[in-house]
């Protein structure tokens, strides 16, 4: 099973993502969870460092072109076998943070971004079994972003009007590809239901 955990910066994806790694690992499954771009894989971890706090202003192509090639090493090297396996791989983002931050936010074209993500990956990378897009006001998000005291990367530093393109672009996704458009303003404990709910029907 896949499980896809979606939306901006301090609507809690991570860690919603977590609690529902302990869910199945409680259960006896194999489960693994990734972060994307960065997950526990070096080369990925490099190439998120070379977007995100290294300082050096890509052109948003470019962003795009390092994001994807991230997104391949970790599919194929580490959900891609657990799946095969009959594991559950549970991710923190895919490539729909592309289409809501260089998309929407950065001017690419989206039909651009989904082609050549199809080009790379195959397509049960594009069909997880369940897709959820976690959205909460941007006071709240700010709020949280302040709390985690977490350093500001290259995103995150964007002016208003990036951000609240970002969040006006994730119903359009949820939309687009069916998703389930959750408010993540409650607690934690309350969107974790939600999940779960959605999950067993």
């Amino acid at each position: 099973m896949y499980i896809v955990i979606e939306g901006q910066d301090g609507t809690g994806k991570s860690t919603q993502a977590e609690l529902l790694k302990k869910y199945y690992e409680d259960q006896g499954r194999e489960v693994v969870m990734l972060e994307e771009p960065d997950g526990d894989l070096p080369q990925a971890h490099d190439l998120h460092d070379m977007i995100l706090t290294r300082g050096y202003n890509l052109e948003p192509l470019t962003n795009v072109l390092l994001f994807t090639a991230a997104r391949v090493e970790l599919w194929r090297k580490i959900a891609e076998p657990v799946l095969k396996r009959g594991g559950i791989v549970i991710s923190a983002r895919n490539y729909w943070s592309t289409l809501a931050y260089q998309g929407y936010g950065e001017g690419v074209s989206r039909g651009k971004i989904i082609r050549l993500t199809k080009d790379l990956l195959p397509e049960k990378y594009f069909t997880p079994d369940h897709g959820f897009i976690l959205t909460v006001p941007d006071a709240i998000r700010l709020a949280r972003q302040k709390d985690r005291g977490k350093a500001t990367e290259t995103f995150e530093a964007k002016p208003d009007e990036f951000q609240q393109k970002v969040n006006a672009a994730y119903p359009h996704i949820a939309k687009d590809f069916d998703l389930a458009l959750l408010d993540a303003s409650g607690t934690i404990e309350s969107i974790f239901t939600a999940i779960l709910d959605e999950i067993k029907h």
